[in-house]
């Protein structure tokens, strides 16, 4: 079936500047943090919101694109794959990470500063 697809879109905000890194193979890789918000009723009718981070990485050309436009606070639009990963910390314990690879991004609005004009 063609029609599957691994693919996750995302409107929200960056919980952090974006970090770029060089690696040994010349690639380029830069990981950032978005948060989601969900605003509910939950069963005793009392309002819930809720917020999620999610952990998103972008190599070669989005990851300097990221790097060079995105600020704390953005609002973004991504759209990406799911990444599971598990690695051993220094503890010997077992870790599971979930990653948003990205395909693409738009930045929708640039923060407080550039929404006032004094960026």
């Amino acid at each position: 079936m063609n029609s599957l697809r691994n693919k996750v879109m995302l409107v929200g905000n960056l919980g952090q500047d974006p970090e770029i890194r060089t690696l040994e193979t010349g690639n380029k890789v830069v990981n950032f943090t978005l948060a989601t918000k969900d605003n509910y009723k939950n069963s005793e009718g009392q309002k819930i919101n809720e917020t999620t981070w999610h952990n998103i990485v972008a190599w070669n050309g989005l990851a300097e694109i990221a790097s060079r436009y995105l600020k704390k606070g953005n609002e973004v639009f991504v759209e990406g794959r799911i990444v599971y990963r598990t690695y051993e910390d220094k503890k010997g314990t077992t870790r599971y990470v979930t990653d948003i690879v990205l395909n693409d991004l738009l930045l929708l609005r640039s923060g407080r500063a550039s929404a006032k004009g004094d960026e």
